[in-house]
């Protein structure tokens, strides 16, 4: 197997629930040797290990079961931080500091290790002890006042996005961070929050607000500032169209039979379209609810008008295209089987992420781990009688 670009480095995971995990799996995915600390007897938040959830979280990692409330538990601690390259939690930060895990403490005792950390609210602040939840930072970071029918009131978005962004944006941080300790030979602290990742994925929402001085509302399928861009009816289901600029919506409106839309002078430019959404809306339902979704959809690829259907998620993965791409990923549990995974979102050419191992049984290689450390087996038996490990 070709070696993987990120197989030189140890990272140890002391991360749970969703947050932390996604960051980890970046690096346990493109080969790095990650040891995923964890509690020896099972405590709350930690999740069902036999969920599918739980088993596409925590491939490709070792397990080591260790009680980081003991000394003893802190001096295995200690060793594997000496030889690491990366830690990454996801603690309330007093937490972290009554563990021994804050930013201070561990530079000074490896000063090349990189730290990530995520948090609900940030490191510091009003908020910094708050406890943090996914749901709780789309509310505060405004995604939910733009999501949903208008007047619908406050909706989640489908996925938790707030956890997902935040991991991503700590992986990404952590990488750039051990970019620099090859020029500087020290380590860095990375850190986000569930709200701070949140906010950023507003993207052009957020500067509708702090450029424009507006409030956006929410808008339900419409595009928030482009029309005809939604969800539109046709005689056998729902389809997206997004029709964007002079060209597109010229042709499109050849497509519906309906050439004097074009200059019609409540149509004609974007910001007119946008002014009588309501009313082109309503006239374009009709006329798109007379075609078949896979007619209009030809009709209006052949233009180049981007559309597709609505998927549910069996169709998401019967579909030829996502067939092609590389995101389903397998791999073989020693208990449960073959199993399909979500794959990596990106690929490297020449390169591919590899499913090396399943979600390990917790405590799985605290034998092999301890070992690596220079424990010797009467030494290891002796922290397991104790409920070290």
């Amino acid at each position: 197997m070709k070696a993987l670009p990120l197989d030189r480095f140890r990272v140890l995971d002391l991360t749970r629930i969703r947050s932390g995990p996604t960051c980890v799996k970046q690096f346990a995915d493109w080969g790095a040797d990650v040891i995923k600390i964890e509690p020896p007897a099972d405590e709350a938040g930690y999740g069902n290990r036999d969920s599918s959830d739980f088993q596409n979280l925590h491939r490709n990692k070792r397990s080591l079961t260790l009680d980081l409330k003991t000394p003893e538990g802190q001096e295995v601690l200690g060793r594997l931080i000496d030889g690491a390259d990366v830690l990454i939690e996801n603690f309330r930060p007093g937490v972290k500091s009554r563990l021994g895990l804050d930013w201070e403490t561990l530079h000074a005792r490896n000063p090349r290790l990189v730290l990530g950390s995520i948090s609900g609210f940030g490191q510091t602040g009003p908020y910094a002890e708050r406890p943090g939840f996914d749901q709780v930072a789309q509310g505060m970071g405004g995604l939910m006042s733009i999501t949903g029918m208008p007047g619908q009131g406050p909706v989640r978005v489908g996925v938790p996005i707030a956890d997902l962004s935040a991991g991503l944006f700590v992986a990404m941080g952590v990488l750039m961070a051990l970019l620099d300790r090859e020029r500087t030979g020290e380590g860095a602290w990375v850190h986000s929050s569930l709200l701070q990742a949140q906010i950023a994925m507003l993207d052009f929402q957020a500067v509708r607000w702090l450029i424009d001085g507006m409030v956006p509302e929410q808008a339900g399928n419409d595009h928030p500032t482009a029309v005809p861009m939604g969800v539109y009816p046709t005689s056998d289901g729902s389809m997206n169209i997004a029709v964007n600029g002079a060209r597109m919506w010229r042709d499109f409106c050849e497509v519906i039979g309906r050439p004097d839309l074009f200059e019609h002078p409540d149509y004609a430019t974007p910001k007119d379209r946008l002014a009588n959404r309501a009313a082109l809306n309503a006239l374009l339902y009709e006329i798109t609810a007379t075609w078949t979704a896979a007619d209009l959809t030809e009709a209006l690829l052949a233009t180049g008008i981007p559309c597709g259907p609505i998927n549910r998620m069996d169709a998401v993965f019967a579909d030829p295209q996502v067939r092609h791409l590389p995101i389903v990923a397998e791999v073989e549990h020693p208990s449960k089987g073959r199993q399909r995974l979500l794959g990596q979102a990106f690929q490297v050419e020449g390169l591919a992420p590899a499913m090396r191992s399943a979600t390990p049984d917790a405590g799985q290689h605290t034998d092999e781990v301890l070992a690596e450390l220079g424990y010797a087996p009467d030494a290891i038996a002796e922290l397991k009688e104790k409920g070290i490990v």
